[in-house]
């Protein structure tokens, strides 16, 4: 200290200036510095860590661009604005920064002048001091004229952005006025669009005012003949036409059952045949929906319970008989392959074969064809069922069960409980009951994969053939033939 305070009497008597009488600093502080090895000058960081100006307007400009894919263009406009205005505040800074590197400079040749000065009038230790002092002063100038280049180069950067940022401006704002004019035009059109509604509908209440004029006119008119008829106590035309189709309906049935009263008749009067065809009898309706049932006819004739039965399926134009797997019951109800094609039962005993056959083909339910086709229409139809075997083993509940025939797979639901569900594939068969019993025509038989079987009754015949056909046109859309056990036969009507 008492060094130091003599070299600062020197130079005041040597009239050397002083450092703070040339030198205006912008902050009250002066950096910290120290000296590192082979004498270089080394500044002392704050904790605090800053930003340069170019990484701070960099970063601004990134968070823009990220931001423009998701704000609107006015809130874009205000960012480029606000970016624009910060760019020419750290330009104005930058022109104090070099303010500042200016004055450093001056304060650096005044020091290095006043230690030139001293290193002239001391010696020994003191010039040692007196040198190092020097050195140090060289190498802070060094610094300072590097930190001048990068600080022209940030300004250069700075200058760059800023013009980015200004075009940036200039194109959101041109970006707002256009959505400005659109939302104006919009605006222009909705009117435009309301009027037009308006007048459509005022137009539309004048005509509905009219026509409904007249409507209530001809409903009067319509309301009178009605009071008319029913005083005079005369049916409908529709009554009249479902009462002769009723009629119509019971006679041909009639007809139908005389007929094939009298082709059996006329094949058992028929000479030179095998009397042992006399003994049985086909009788039910020969049409989809009934149920056929093989009886004796004879008293000689042996009980069925003691033969075997097989039903056959067999085509109209040919003699080949198909087996109809599982039909070895004395009923067999038809179901829609059995359509247009004969059905033979051959019943065995002892080695000898008895064959009593349809007395023509099976004909097909009447109105069946158009019920399944406006159900193709549909995505999915509901069935409601009966459970009354699963795997073989009778259910003794009765519980209503729905089976859901869909496009792309069937479904059987309790409620809002799946109990099976399976999409179309080559394991799943379906086909009606074939072990006979009183609501043969009403049940069918559906695997719905190995392991898994179901016998189903619908509340209908009609119903139980409408899902048959439905699923399989579904599966066959899916190129699967779904058909039941041992069925060969190719997908038909």
């Amino acid at each position: 200290m008492t060094r130091l305070t003599l070299d600062f009497a020197t130079m005041q008597k040597e009239n050397i200036p002083a450092v703070s009488a040339d030198v205006t600093f912008l902050s009250s502080r002066f950096p910290n510095y120290k000296i590192g090895s082979d004498n270089q000058v080394l500044e002392l960081k704050d904790n605090m860590k800053t930003f340069s100006m170019k990484e701070i307007v960099a970063k601004e400009t990134a968070m823009l661009l990220e931001q423009q894919k998701r704000l609107s263009v006015r809130d874009l406009a205000h960012k480029f604005e606000k970016g624009l205005a910060a760019a020419a505040k750290l330009s104005e800074e930058d022109k104090l920064k070099e303010a500042a590197s200016l004055e450093k400079h001056v304060l650096l040749k005044n020091l290095r002048d006043a230690l030139e000065a001293l290193r002239g009038r001391v010696t020994g230790k003191n010039m040692d001091d007196v040198e190092t002092a020097i050195s140090m002063v060289e190498a802070l100038a060094v610094q300072l004229a590097k930190r001048e280049g990068e600080l022209l180069h940030e300004k250069e950067e700075v200058k760059r952005l800023a013009n980015f940022l200004k075009q940036a401006s200039e194109e959101a704002k041109r970006l707002v006025e256009e959505e400005r004019s659109n939302a104006r035009a919009e605006i222009e059109n909705a009117r435009a669009a309301v009027q037009r509604v308006e007048e459509a509908i005022q137009e539309h209440e004048q005509m509905s005012r009219v026509s409904g004029e007249q409507d209530y006119e001809e409903l009067i008119r319509e309301v009178q003949e009605a009071r008319r008829i029913k005083m005079l106590h005369q049916p409908s035309k529709v009554m009249d036409m479902e009462y002769e189709l009723r009629a119509l309906r019971a006679q041909l049935l009639e007809k139908t059952t005389r007929s094939v009263q009298l082709q059996k008749e006329l094949a058992m009067n028929k000479p030179n045949e095998d009397e042992s065809t006399h003994l049985y009898e086909m009788i039910g309706q020969e049409l989809l929906g009934s149920c056929l049932l093989v009886q004796k006819c004879l008293d000689e004739a042996v009980d069925l319970s003691e033969c075997l039965i097989q039903w056959y399926r067999v085509a109209s134009d040919t003699d080949k008989r198909e087996p109809i797997s599982g039909a070895t019951k004395p009923a067999y109800a038809p179901e829609p392959f059995d359509v247009g094609r004969f059905l033979k039962v051959e019943i065995t005993h002892d080695g000898h074969n008895v064959t009593v056959s349809s007395t023509g083909p099976i004909d097909p339910a009447p109105g069946l064809g158009s019920y399944v086709e406006a159900l193709l229409r549909r995505h999915d139809t509901e069935f409601n069922v009966v459970v009354t075997q699963i795997n073989g083993v009778d259910q003794q509940s009765q519980s209503i069960h729905v089976l859901h025939v869909g496009k792309m797979r069937m479904k059987l639901c309790k409620g809002k409980t799946t109990v099976a569900k399976e999409y179309y594939s080559t394991s799943m068969q379906l086909c009606g009951v074939r072990g006979g019993g009183n609501a043969a025509a009403q049940a069918v038989f559906w695997q719905v994969k190995s392991g898994l079987s179901f016998i189903v009754a619908f509340e209908s015949s009609r119903d139980r053939n409408a899902a048959v056909l439905l699923a399989r046109r579904f599966a066959f859309d899916c190129n699967i033939t779904l058909a039941g056990p041992g069925d060969r036969t190719p997908l038909g009507t």
